[in-house]
């Protein structure tokens, strides 16, 4: 599932992914490496939430798999991760839309605020719990 997806006037489309953008128009996929390193210059700073955004979520993930194998996760850092995450994305969705003719849908704020409710609230003492 794409993080974000953003059009440009309704004729091109980019899905960004963790791992890099998908374009529409012309068809091609640019890597986050090289995006970062080689086509930077110039660019406007709200695109940096991008790459902060990937790695808030790495963090989350090496977390959540630290707690899995280990019993050692702190829920309250994975869940605050996560949360990170989808505030950088949604900055990142924000800067694209305030531009003419230019909007962007932040699947990926929906989708980690989701995992975090989901799988961390119970734990956090949020919603009902039966170890009373």
């Amino acid at each position: 599932m794409p993080w974000s997806i953003q059009s440009f006037g309704g004729r091109d489309v980019t899905f960004l992914f963790a791992w890099g953008l998908l374009n529409t128009d012309p068809l091609s996929v640019t890597t986050i490496y090289r995006f970062l390193f080689v086509y930077t210059r110039g660019l406007p700073e709200y695109i940096l939430a991008w790459p902060l955004s990937v790695v808030a979520y790495g963090l989350a993930l090496a977390s959540a798999v630290a707690g899995w194998l280990g019993s050692r996760e702190d829920p309250r850092v994975t869940a605050g991760l996560l949360v990170v995450a989808a505030a950088l994305q949604a900055r990142l969705a924000w800067g694209f839309s305030v531009q003419p003719t230019r909007t962007a849908w932040p699947l990926g704020t929906v989708a980690l605020l989701a995992a975090a409710w989901w799988c961390y609230w119970p734990a956090l003492g949020g919603g009902d719990d039966d170890r009373e």
